[in-house]
């Protein structure tokens, strides 16, 4: 987590693998202090808080048991919650660095869209600067990427990738390159190499490094011009989004009419400003998110099922002690209410569990990939508030038939059970 190791994403798998298995064996040590500090406010409620509390804490080995199942399933609900905030934060930390333009053309997917929109964009009144920005896959040093082509000329204006060495302005030279800082070191790259590449349609190609960047978070690892890509990619003559600087002076807002009826013959292109243009990328990834997030939710729904068979076991194994609570004086709602908040106090437990090694993994995750522009850690506290609480209400539900059972118990035969 703390040096640059070119595995850190199987490092951390691995890692949390074995914390997870580290975690459900140790959790029975710390069960009964856990348990017991949680249902303090539930203790206040009367003998049947009271009662659940004792019965959370007296067997501490099938409670961790139960809460573990729900941990692990919430953990990674909260571990997904943690990277989608870190990813979003770093997104918008890379672009408020990085973008100069006023407006973005982009297609709704970034998928690309005509070449032309550019040239009826640079005929608005008003409009200083459009920058192309397109992209294609190769090969470069024998592996797969992304090349970015750019306008040398136009694209310092629209936004700054942070040269280190070198000058993006260098990239009119024919076969020239621009490359991410991290790729330079870790090759020993320096200006002035040459960089094999190969491309679908035209073959092999070197490619001289004129520009070493530590900004990647609008034209990749790897930049050529547009005219060293329109030779080599023919297939993909798209930009994936244009930049538009308005010029100095100019109002932005009075300009953003004409652009759009300058695009109306492309029904595909949106304009945007930085912040919908930031709001997009986090839609996006939202999106990924939820989906994934939505798979997960269902392994918390089976560790809900585990609280409720764990409560059923527990009821057959004191079947006698129910019956003799039952003889003294605990009604059929208490009996109940016991039961329910028993499971509360699981859920909560299996939760917390859940929260704490979920940032952890998200802290881990986001430290993993630093190198690659995950700069910025986001932990959404209201989002995982409320997984908490849905989790506490769920276990409580799911009590239900549990608590039912317990409470139609007959008191006679209850205290004659061996």
């Amino acid at each position: 987590l703390f040096g640059t190791p070119d595995n850190a994403l199987q490092l951390v798998g691995a890692g949390v693998a074995l914390t997870f298995i580290g975690i459900a064996m140790l959790t029975p040590l710390i069960a009964r202090p856990v348990a017991a500090t949680i249902g303090i406010p539930v203790r206040a409620l009367g003998v049947p808080g009271k009662l659940a509390r004792e019965n959370a804490i007296r067997n501490p080995r099938r409670t961790a048991a139960t809460a573990s199942a729900l941990m692990i399933g919430l953990g990674l609900v909260v571990f997904v919650a943690v990277f989608g905030a870190s990813a979003k934060a770093s997104t918008s930390a890379v672009l408020d660095r990085t973008l100069r333009a006023d407006f973005i053309l982009t297609s709704p997917t970034f998928t690309g869209f005509s070449t032309s929109a550019a040239e009826d964009v640079r005929a608005v009144p008003g409009v200083a600067t459009v920058s192309q920005v397109r992209q294609a896959e190769a090969k470069v040093d024998g592996g797969s990427a992304f090349l970015s082509g750019i306008d040398p000329t136009t694209f310092p204006a629209v936004s700054e990738a942070g040269v280190l060495s070198g000058s993006i302005a260098d990239l009119s030279q024919p076969n020239t390159l621009a490359v991410f800082e991290d790729h330079a070191q870790d090759n020993g790259w320096s200006l002035g190499d040459v960089v094999h590449a190969q491309f679908p349609a035209t073959g092999d190609i070197d490619l001289e490094i004129v520009a070493i960047y530590e900004e990647n978070g609008l034209i990749g690892d790897w930049a050529i011009s547009l005219d060293t890509f329109d030779e080599n990619v023919v297939a993909q003559q798209l930009d994936i989004f244009v930049l538009v600087k308005v010029e100095q002076g100019t109002d932005a807002a009075a300009v953003r009419p004409d652009l759009e009826r300058a695009l109306q013959a492309y029904p595909n292109v949106e304009v945007q400003d930085q912040a919908e243009f930031r709001d997009q990328y986090a839609t996006f990834l939202n999106t990924l998110l939820n989906l994934v997030t939505g798979l997960l939710l269902l392994a918390v729904f089976i560790a809900l099922f585990g609280v409720m068979n764990t409560l059923y076991l527990s009821i057959y194994e004191r079947t006698r002690e129910l019956g003799l609570l039952r003889a003294v004086g605990l009604t059929r709602r208490q009996t109940r209410s016991m039961v329910r908040r028993e499971a509360g106090i699981i859920s909560v437990m299996g939760a917390l569990f859940g929260v704490v090694v979920g940032i952890a993994f998200g802290w881990a995750m986001q430290q993993a990939l630093a190198p690659e522009g995950f700069t910025e850690l986001g932990i959404p506290g209201g989002q995982i508030a409320a997984y908490v609480i849905a989790a506490a209400v769920l276990g409580w539900l799911f009590a239900f038939l549990p608590a039912r059972r317990a409470a139609r118990l007959n008191v006679l035969q209850a205290i004659a059970y061996e």
